[in-house]
């Protein structure tokens, strides 16, 4: 079928009570969960994932999916009314969402992020729909070397990008990947890292490294944090609108984020954070009046938040169609696939039609309710921001420990839990990237077989690893993005000495 026709029978199989409940349920418990300071669509997502397996894979997926895209809008809402982003996702919507607040525009503020996410997520669904059977039919030539060049160099290049350091990227991924060996080698069936201990045959769990290095690592950080709740002030729906000339300066940013977000979306990155802030500069490089950057300028607000969503939805990509993830969030939605049973990749689309179109059809309908769920609830949005943290720990404490009991009804994977937990919290506290790690987890396997795979076709052979043009492309990136890393660090820390010294003067 045409890609036209497959949505449209995509949007035909979603339009079902079951799904229809789910989408609205993750549209809303998304939104929620960014809303809520610091948890974020990692921490959503993991602490719902167990709950997946208990249901029909589509609703799973569109479960996981929902939360992800709802909490990318959600987090914006702290950052315009309190200047606290929901994640970092959110961070860039300060810069102009909270000045405008400042100025008694916070409702316009939050109805062009809330259209501005419905625009985005909309492009970035067209983009799919139209673009998954050309990037299916050129994955699906590829073989264990092109596999491994790029899982392997896109998890160096997202360790790279997501820490501060080269360091704080690469530690983790390598703690992630070793963690995925524990249990049964997939060639030889034997025993790795098991101490002996029969619960750990079958590996860890993807809900327990997630729920400990996300859900638990954040209440440790609540309880922490000892900044008091902001206040705020009563929006009424009469106030959310924009003036026409604040909808005039935003659809130009509208349409640059949503095509620039959805493209950074298909990369090995944490896009969504880092299309917010190429939105931003160059919203801020085009722009006539650039001195009301930073003071309440539409376009500063508008842009970045197209672009979040935007590639939120384009990260969905390399997922559902090459069946790699390149975001937390993403490898959580993968693993619970390939716990049903499903196996994505590029043969996903002629196998599993009705799943693969279900799921973008669920996404296009959760959009629609993301408009109009959110409009009118911004008020009880505002609200949620004031839950004390004595009602919202033990809340998050309840269902992370009984989501990650209900995968085996074995309490040595809460034990697992609490210790992954104190893990991420340290990780977390010295501005490790806690991504690279659930990435690293989720891939490892993957690098690992096809190198077996590939070594064993080479008959040892590792030249065989550059014997393909796309894995030597994949490798000169990967090497190009390292060493300009290091020039740059070098070139900062020259410029750091040269001032030193010239003060010293």
């Amino acid at each position: 079928m045409s890609a036209t026709e497959g949505f449209l029978h995509g949007l035909q199989l979603a339009f079902t009570p079951e799904l229809l409940l789910t989408a609205l349920i993750a549209a809303f418990v998304g939104t929620l969960i960014g809303v809520l300071p610091g948890l974020g669509a990692v921490a959503g997502a993991a602490i719902a994932l167990p709950l997946t397996f208990m249901f029909d894979p589509v609703v799973g997926l569109v479960l996981i999916a929902g939360i992800y895209v709802g909490a990318q809008y959600g987090g914006s809402t702290g950052s315009i009314l309190l200047n606290i982003p929901g994640d970092s996702t959110a961070v860039v919507a300060t810069f102009d969402g909270y000045p405008m607040a400042q100025k008694g525009r916070a409702g316009p503020a939050l109805a062009i992020t809330a259209i501005g996410a419905f625009i985005a997520s909309t492009i970035g669904l067209v983009f799919i729909v139209y673009s998954s059977g050309f990037v299916a039919s050129f994955a699906i030539t590829f073989n264990a070397v092109d596999y491994f060049a790029l899982t392997a160099g896109g998890l160096l290049i997202l360790a790279r990008i997501s820490g501060g350091t080269l360091a704080q990227g690469l530690l983790p991924m390598i703690l992630g990947v070793v963690i995925a060996t524990v249990g049964m080698e997939s060639t030889s069936s034997y025993p790795r890292y098991t101490f002996g201990n029969l619960d750990l045959t079958l590996g860890i769990h993807i809900a327990v490294l997630a729920v400990g290095i996300y859900g638990v690592s954040e209440i440790l950080y609540l309880i922490e944090d000892k900044r008091q709740r902001a206040s705020y002030k009563k929006i009424r729906i009469k106030d959310l609108v924009p003036s026409r000339s604040e909808i005039r300066q935003s659809w130009g940013p509208w349409g640059r984020g949503s095509i620039l977000g959805f493209i950074l979306g298909t990369l090995p990155m944490p896009s969504a954070t880092i299309s917010t802030f190429v939105s931003y500069r160059m919203e801020k490089g085009i722009a006539r009046n650039k001195s009301q950057f930073g003071k309440g300028a539409v376009q500063g607000l508008a842009g970045p938040e197209a672009a979040n969503n935007s590639a939120a939805i384009g990260s969905i990509v390399p997922v559902l169609v090459l069946g790699l993830p390149f975001s937390a969030v993403l490898a959580l939605m993968i693993s619970a696939m390939i716990v049903h049973g499903i196996q994505p990749g590029p043969l996903m689309m002629e196998q599993q039609p009705d799943l693969f179109w279900s799921v973008i059809g669920a996404l296009a309908i959760a959009n629609v309710m993301l408009l109009v769920l959110n409009i009118p609830m911004i008020g009880i949005w505002v609200r949620i921001l004031q839950i004390p943290r004595y009602i919202l720990i033990p809340v998050i404490v309840l269902v992370a420990s009984m989501g990650v009991f209900s995968v085996s009804n074995n309490m040595v994977n809460l034990y697992l839990m609490l210790a992954l937990g104190a893990v991420g919290y340290f990780l977390r506290k010295y501005n490790y990237s806690l991504a690279s790690m659930l990435v690293g987890f989720v891939l490892g396997p993957l690098i690992e077989d096809n190198f077996v795979r590939g070594m064993r076709v080479s008959q040892g052979d590792p030249a065989y690893f550059l014997s393909s043009t796309f894995a030597v492309v994949i490798w000169s990136v990967v090497v190009l993005i390292v060493i300009g890393a290091a020039v740059r660090t070098l070139l900062k820390r020259r410029a750091q000495r040269r001032l030193l010294d010239s003060t010293a003067k």
